[in-house]
């Protein structure tokens, strides 16, 4: 009778037992994806950046029309909405735009005549773009049938602004030099903020005392200031790659000082221990300690600061183009398609210029979120 109430007694405890077993034979990698997919927002956050990188990869493929085309008769077209359904079943299209005369300005305007259907067709062709910037194309996810010959015949899924630019497209674009920024940015200040950082905890004395001179020079500089200096010294004849590599590098050297100042003060603490010492001993060199020891064991505090500058970075660039001190056109970002919702009158005509302002608050709760549940699962020992 003891054997036939015993056995029920262990078969609950089997799951329980072989999840332990998995966890204690797991790597440091496995231990941190179970952990963060754990984390929903996380996740959900993670796929929601994952587009937008999608979208920085592809965007001239996204974008129906060229952003840079403009026509003052079609300045502040309505979104139209795309009609996935007619009478005859799926036929995407949306309403055709007729060209009439204001009778209280005399210009001509557009308006829209839902009696005229234009069709909207997948992977159609339009302007002429290179893919990656290497492989010719006119192919695009959406489009009409002579797409940008005449207005009455054009997409405007967005709408368009004063200049009479797809908004669509233009966001496209913003989306890729925006995100891009923040990236690159992100990426010049990360490597710094370690080696810098690093060198001066590692080492101290006359290393230390030097960066941490340099962070507080660098971290008492006004940025206002700072990039009205720099956008009045931008000459004006300098193309969008050279403004871009300019801000790019400004706001890497605006952000490594924080970082750099929390690595430091985590090596202060590690450099006396003991796995910092037996890679001395067996000659390892001091890089390779930094980068491959003691980097590691605190790579929470790394991302957390690493997700936290993204989305900084993202607004203060946005900022700054909203002000006329970042970006300025014909380059395209979010700061700078925001600048035409800036008139209040124009704004209560047209609300549809207040668009971009949506990728950015979407991105910056994504970066926020994505970094709290990836701060959590960098440390999977942790409670």
């Amino acid at each position: 009778m003891s054997a036939t109430i015993a056995a029920p007694a262990l078969a609950p405890e089997a799951p329980e037992l072989a999840e332990v077993d998995r966890v204690s034979v797991a790597t440091q990698w496995q231990l941190v994806w179970w952990r963060f997919r754990k984390h929903r927002l996380a996740v959900i956050s993670a796929g929601v950046l994952t587009v937008f990188y999608l979208v920085v990869v592809f965007a001239d493929f996204l974008a129906y029309a060229d952003p840079l085309a403009s026509e003052a008769q079609r300045g502040l077209i309505a979104p139209q909405p795309i009609r996935l359904f007619d009478s005859s079943g799926f036929s995407p299209s949306v309403e055709a735009l007729v060209g009439t005369r204001d009778q209280q300005t005399f210009k001509r305007v557009y308006v829209v005549d839902p009696s005229q259907k234009v069709s909207v067709h997948l992977f159609a062709h339009g302007y002429e773009y290179r893919l990656f910037g290497l492989i010719p194309s006119d192919l695009h996810l959406i489009g009409v049938e002579g797409e940008g010959k005449s207005a009455e015949n054009s997409l405007f899924v967005l709408g368009t602004d004063v200049q009479g630019r797809d908004l669509w497209s233009r966001l496209m674009y913003a989306t890729q030099i925006s995100m891009l920024i923040g990236l690159s940015s992100v990426a010049i200040s990360l490597f710094l903020g370690v080696l810098l950082g690093g060198l001066a905890g590692y080492f101290g004395g006359l290393a230390d005392t030097f960066v941490m001179r340099l962070v507080e020079i660098l971290r008492s500089i006004p940025t206002i200031p700072l990039w009205m200096g720099v956008g009045a010294a931008l000459p004006k004849e300098w193309d969008i790659i050279k403004v871009f590599f300019v801000m790019t590098i400004l706001f890497a050297l605006i952000q490594w000082t924080e970082l750099a100042r929390v690595v430091r003060g985590r090596f202060l603490s590690l450099r006396e221990e003991d796995f910092v010492m037996a890679a001395e001993l067996a000659g390892c060199s001091r890089l390779r300690i930094i980068f491959r020891h003691m980097v590691p064991s605190f790579l929470s505090h790394i991302i957390a600061a690493t997700t936290l500058a993204l989305p900084a970075i993202i607004i203060f660039e946005t900022s700054l183009s909203f002000l006329g001190l970042g970006l300025r056109p014909p380059a395209i970002s979010w700061g700078v398609m925001l600048q035409q919702a800036s008139n209040v009158q124009t704004l209560a005509i047209s609300p549809w210029l207040l668009i971009p302002a949506a990728p950015v608050i979407i991105a910056i709760l994504a970066f926020n979120f994505l970094g709290d549940g990836l701060r959590d699962a960098a440390d999977p020992y942790g409670s």
